[in-house]
């Protein structure tokens, strides 16, 4: 049988009928700013970007204190800390969003104080649950929903880089990667394998500039197609992204073109790809 996350609470001390359960996962975020992004690099912010909320969630909200919990970069459910909850009122002023574009309007929204509460801290980043079918209900009570904690960790930490072989994303996931990750891919430059899973259709790049693989790949990122005609000739789409070769410190771009070459003529991407040279 799991450990369930109520028996956390109540070992704690902590009245279960006292306490919402919060899970911050927002497809409206700018690239980079996810809850967990924000949790991860820049707390203050965080604060703030849950401090801020619909006058429509008060109801439900309204409670002595959050269990709160993000959802990772691997789409896992994690306990981002406990707080005590005080209603302050309506925005007082127009604010940026933390998280995305555009501007939340003085008297559209609540506003809480929030402070991290010192009972659970040492579990923060280390206790994930299972969330259960009702992903969209990111405020529960407490007392009726009691989750099944499905891990805790010894320490919070990222996973690691999985290796170059072994590193296969979508374009669109790329600017959610671990610091770690993407600093290991601006390091290293070498040949890739676009593939379109629309039409099937594969396209061999090469990364050569300073910024390696991470700056290359960005670039279709921003355009959709990196100015390449063969993707130009196509819709949009969200290309997977792996690696096929990676070239050792010394190599010159020329050696690098030369891989380049090379798989394009193994994988044939010319005639049954989008390489048009």
């Amino acid at each position: 049988m799991p450990i369930m996350f109520n028996t956390i609470l109540r070992e704690a001390g902590l009245p279960l009928n006292d306490i919402r359960l919060i899970r911050h996962k927002d497809k409206r975020a700018k690239r980079g700013f996810t809850p967990y992004e924000l949790w991860r690099d820049n707390r203050p912010q965080f604060e703030n970007y849950q401090s801020t909320q619909s006058i429509s969630n008060r109801p439900k909200l309204n409670a002595p204190y959050w269990a709160v919990f993000v959802v990772n970069l691997s789409d896992e459910t994690m306990f981002a800390g406990l707080y005590s909850v005080n209603y302050r009122g309506l925005l007082e002023k127009d604010t940026p969003m933390p998280r995305m574009d555009g501007i939340d309007k003085a008297g559209s929204c609540d506003v809480y104080d929030l402070k991290l509460q010192d009972k659970l801290q040492d579990l923060i980043g280390k206790i994930f649950i299972d969330w259960g079918p009702g992903a969209l209900a990111w405020v529960q009570y407490a007392a009726r929903n009691d989750k099944p904690i499905t891990e805790l960790r010894r320490e919070f930490r990222e996973p690691d880089f999985p290796g170059f072989l072994n590193f296969i994303q979508p374009l669109s996931k790329l600017d959610n990667l671990p610091k770690s990750w993407v600093a290991t891919l601006k390091s290293s430059r070498g040949v890739y394998l676009l593939t379109c899973p629309k039409t099937k259709e594969q396209y061999v790049g090469s990364a050569r500039g300073g910024e390696g693989f991470w700056g290359r790949w960005q670039n279709y990122v921003s355009t959709g197609h990196g100015d390449n005609e063969g993707l130009k000739s196509r819709d949009p789409s969200d290309y997977q992204v792996s690696i096929l070769e990676v070239a050792g410190s010394s190599a010159t771009p020329d050696d690098i073109l030369v891989m380049e070459t090379q798989w394009k003529s193994k994988l044939q991407s010319r005639e049954m790809g989008l390489n048009r040279n």
